[in-house]
């Protein structure tokens, strides 16, 4: 792929960042879903009337009789890891922004939440080998740095492979790691890849991102016969969509299916956005619901 992405990274994070606000979502919220492996249990405090409600600990505020929640000492800065599909299939689309181009604005406007917030952020770019790797750092230097590599369009193509970059993150990184993002349509996870997915999500927290385009679920309605490519191979072939309208929608249908319930049984939470409409309210109520569960640890500030 070549020039650079249709990207306006200004546009998003302000977005993102106004819609927060108008939620009322303190900044800190992403530390109570990243809450890493590096955490202790340092005893209990007084809950305060503007703390979120969904910290306390109901059975010590009973015994106590009063409400109280538990401190957890965090005993380092977080550092989260955003793994990206960049392979030809993230290089399509039928919207105005195509797959990568979403998932690019996506990734700029969760980087920056977390590098404002002081913490650090690295990347992996990745087809069937590692694309570009953006080593661990902070400030808005490591910001524009991310981001530049996100919109450069020699960084994008080729067939991914997720057994292969699993494999890779799980020899290269180290327990410092608070969580890992993987970014991604899912097209080409495979039953076959889900031990060595569930192996990963053991051992790191991780977070998935579905990118969708309609496409991607369903056939236009084209009456006329047309002439599709394999992007690998290169051999064409004249299909009447009409006539395998069906089978595809089918396919896709068992497919997400698939993706879905693979995340569910390796304890991935997951978000599924979908490139004809705007993924700011929907990922910030995914990042909301995270915290309401009440699965997650939350640091102290």
């Amino acid at each position: 792929m070549k020039g650079e992405l249709n990207v306006n990274y200004g546009k998003k994070v302000a977005e993102f960042e106004a819609a927060m606000k108008n939620f009322r979502i303190k900044r800190v919220l992403y530390k109570r879903i990243f809450r890493g492996k590096g955490l202790e249990f340092d005893g209990y405090r007084l809950h305060q009337i503007d703390d979120d409600a969904n910290s306390i600990d109901w059975k010590a505020s009973l015994r106590t009789n009063q409400l109280v929640e538990k401190q957890y000492v965090e005993e380092r800065n977080l550092k989260i890891i955003f793994v990206i599909d960049v392979g030809d299939n993230m290089v399509s689309g039928s919207q105005e922004k195509l797959k990568c181009e979403y998932s690019a604005e996506i990734c700029a406007a969760l980087s920056h939440l977390i590098i404002t917030s002081g913490d650090k952020i690295g990347g992996f770019l990745f087809n069937d080998k590692i694309s570009k790797r953006i080593n661990m750092g902070g400030g808005l230097n490591q910001f524009y740095l991310f981001t530049n590599f996100l919109k450069k369009g020699e960084n994008y193509g080729g067939k991914s492979n997720f057994d292969y970059i699993l494999d890779y993150l799980g020899k290269t990184l180290d327990d410092s790691i608070s969580a890992v993002i993987i970014i991604s349509d899912f097209l080409r996870l495979k039953e076959k890849n889900f031990k060595r997915l569930k192996m990963f999500s053991n051992r790191f927290e991780t977070m998935g991102i579905i990118i969708e385009d309609p496409l991607d679920m369903t056939m236009p309605n084209i009456k006329s016969q047309i002439v599709i490519e394999d992007s690998e191979t290169g051999k064409q072939i004249l299909i009447d969509p009409q006539l395998i309208k069906r089978r595809y929608e089918k396919f896709a249908l068992e497919h997400k299916n698939k993706v879905k319930q693979m995340f569910h049984n390796s304890n991935i939470d997951f978000v599924q956005l979908s490139t004809d409409k705007s993924f700011v309210i929907p990922l910030i109520s995914f990042l909301k619901e995270m915290v309401e569960k009440s699965k997650y640890i939350i640091p102290l500030k």
